[in-house]
């Protein structure tokens, strides 16, 4: 049965993803949410410009792969769109450029707001996401992909939201941009060694691929716990709080789960831990604003 125009569209846009942009902007924003200058308007304007350029990632990916040949039929992971023949590969590439816009748009303000370091974040983060699956050199297709995820949707996003609302850098936005980070190159790797096979045949050379699968397996247990010890060693060193990084510590067990599941399973079967891997992204960054918002009252 062909979806709806609305269904396939949500399918486009990939919503299981969008928790990899939210979080690190919910962590970045709270922990300015205690300075006098702190802006709702600038927290809520951040967190759309990185849902547009996440949106834009996936639109952009499903547009390059089907167009380089890299998504087949004989593809293990969610229903392509494009290369289904859901959506015109046209149809595609115009709402992967529209949402660039309109998330340049959007970005405008926070450009004037921030000055020239937001304006260069802007710059870099729009060609990151026409770089990722697109363009002479595809990250993604170079073992780059999850570089790209720990650098953009984790040090760009909660370092860069917190600059937009307190003018400044600190010890501690760069610690839970790197804790983020990790969880976010999760995401990627558990796409990338799903897709090992396919990968391989159409040349697509991912950090899996480079790797192989049993080292990507170690390597995804060590994206999803180094976050944790990350918080415990800003903790020792006085720079994270006791009550963020207790009830943030509370998703290790989210996390001790996922990876066993990611260690016995294989292909297909990891379809459904690349959402659950995303959930543990927003829960641990919910978790932790929560806590830093009750030590701060």
């Amino acid at each position: 049965m062909q979806p709806s125009s609305m269904q396939s569209w949500f399918m486009a846009i990939r919503p299981r993803t969008l928790p990899a942009a939210i979080g690190p902007l919910l962590i970045g924003n709270m922990l300015a949410i205690g300075l006098e200058q702190f802006s709702l308007l600038i927290a809520f304007t951040s967190m759309l410009c990185a849902v547009l350029l996440q949106i834009s990632v996936n639109l952009a990916n499903d547009y390059f792969d089907f167009k380089n040949g890299i998504d087949t039929e004989e593809r293990l992971g969610p229903i392509r769109v494009t290369q289904s023949g859901i959506l015109a590969p046209s149809s595609v590439r115009n709402a992967m450029i529209g949402c660039l816009i309109t998330s340049l748009l959007v970005g405008s303000l926070l450009i004037v707001h921030g000055g020239w370091p937001i304006a260069i974040l802007a710059t870099a983060s729009i060609l990151g996401a026409l770089c990722y699956s697109g363009g002479p050199y595809p990250l993604a297709s170079h073992g780059l992909g999850e570089i790209a995820a720990f650098v953009f949707f984790g040090l760009v996003a909660v370092v860069g939201s917190y600059y937009l609302q307190a003018g400044t850098t600190t010890m501690t936005a760069w610690l839970l941009g790197c804790a983020i980070g990790f969880f976010n190159a999760a995401i990627m790797l558990v796409n990338n060694t799903r897709d090992i096979s396919t990968d391989t045949k159409a040349g697509k050379n991912t950090l899996a691929v480079r790797i192989g699968e049993a080292q990507a397996k170690v390597l995804y247990q060590s994206f999803v716990y180094l976050p944790f010890g990350i918080i415990i060693a800003g903790f020792l060193l006085g720079s994270l709080d006791g009550l963020p990084v207790l009830l943030s510590g509370a998703s290790l067990i989210i996390a001790r789960n996922l990876s066993r599941e990611f260690y016995d399973n294989s292909g297909e079967a990891l379809n459904p831990i690349l959402g659950q891997t995303a959930k543990l992204t927003m829960i641990f960054s919910v978790l932790f604003s929560i806590g830093l918002y009750f030590s701060l009252t």
